[in-house]
């Protein structure tokens, strides 16, 4: 009964990860822009939801393909760094295209306006996504 069990276990994971893959087309390489908001208030709900809806202003900014953003997940792991309320995920085509977003107009207008009145620090990482 273990083994019937632990065989249709696998073949349900099987079939969902195949499922997922054949549902998500390959992206072409780009640059991934990361950013960890760390607030002057850590955990308040309120600061936390405005760096999201102001985030959520930055997807309509010429050459965003796509922004991902949201609350940490907290951890016990001892790898996992959960010390940040808010993260962003963008991805973008080419650095000219990071570069030209970040000196946009409303991407400088929403960091003076949603962020910088209630972010203590911030990091950023860029990356090549091959």
């Amino acid at each position: 009964m273990k083994k019937l069990f632990q065989y249709s276990l696998f073949l349900t994971l099987a079939f969902s990860l195949s499922v997922t893959a054949a549902h998500t087309p390959p992206q072409p390489p780009g640059v991934v822009h990361v950013v960890m908001v760390w607030l002057k208030e850590p955990g308040n709900m309120v600061h936390r939801a405005q760096i999201i809806d102001g985030s959520k202003k930055l997807r309509d900014i010429p050459g965003v393909q796509d922004l991902r953003v949201g609350e940490v997940v907290p951890s016990e792991r001892d790898v996992v760094d959960d010390s940040f309320d808010v993260a962003l995920y963008m991805r973008f085509a080419n650095e000219e295209a990071m570069h030209a977003y970040l000196s946009h107009p409303d991407h400088v207008n929403v960091v003076k306006e949603y962020f910088v009145p209630i972010m203590d620090r911030y990091k950023v990482y860029d990356f090549r996504d091959e």
